[in-house]
């Protein structure tokens, strides 16, 4: 589970960091179009704060992962990646968006929820082998 949180900190900060500082270039890459109104770039930011506190609580949560907060991080984990999934599906056979990042972003967090299924499952059948 280190592993795991280690590279969503990553994944998660430099998405956030990338909001936060070029909104429009980030969304251009991803959706292949830029922000063009001050409400989408303000909301893009607040996104990307969003995605820095998801990576800060990766990053600390790494040195602990037998608490059931860290369990717990993992379970929003594999909500955000499914969610994100769905949007990006959405945004590309739905809208025809068509960013460089836009597949690569979508496989990568499709992979990344199931890595935190693996990791929940692998740690609940640990927990019932222990308990027998």
């Amino acid at each position: 589970m280190k592993t795991l949180l280690t590279a969503s900190a990553v994944i998660e900060l430099g998405a956030g960091l990338a909001l936060l500082s070029c909104p429009s270039a980030t969304a251009e890459l991803l959706i292949g179009a830029p922000l063009e109104a001050t409400a989408a770039v303000s909301v893009a930011r607040v996104a990307g704060a969003g995605l820095l506190a998801l990576g800060i609580a990766c990053w600390l949560a790494r040195v602990d992962t037998q608490s059931r907060a860290a369990r717990g991080l993992i379970a929003a984990m594999v909500s955000y990646n499914v969610a994100t999934v769905a949007v990006l599906a959405y945004a590309a056979i739905g809208y025809g968006l068509r960013g460089v990042a836009l597949w690569p972003a979508l496989m990568l967090h499709a992979a990344m929820a199931a890595w935190c299924v693996t990791s929940l499952l692998k740690k609940a059948q640990c927990k019932n082998k222990d308990s027998e």
